[in-house]
């Protein structure tokens, strides 16, 4: 399994009382324990994971962001993200495991 992240952008993420720029951490595995885990590892909790059956993940601050990079997450663009989730959900449809990452 791999772990991404895609672009810093103004989603509307509130921290604190201001909205700060969020980028998405997610896999392209079907089984996200392992994406669990690393959220784990850069300080996330579970109850901030977000379970959406096209893109399940979790959202980072930029500071998040860097360390999850520098744990090895992969950096993607938009386009690459969604092709990410594209065939994951797929993957998830037929049972398997997803293969076809950028």
């Amino acid at each position: 399994m791999t772990v991404y992240v895609d672009r810093l952008a103004s989603w509307g993420f509130r921290l604190r009382g201001r909205t700060v720029q969020s980028c998405h951490l997610f896999t392209d595995g079907v089984d996200i324990e392992e994406l669990h885990s690393f959220a784990e590892q850069i300080g996330m909790r579970r109850a901030w994971f977000q379970p959406h059956d096209v893109a399940p993940h979790y959202d980072l601050t930029a500071v998040r962001r860097a360390a999850a990079v520098s744990l090895g997450a992969i950096e993607v663009n938009w386009r690459q993200a969604s092709r990410i989730w594209r065939l994951r959900r797929l993957a998830v449809q037929a049972g398997g495991d997803s293969s076809g990452a950028p």
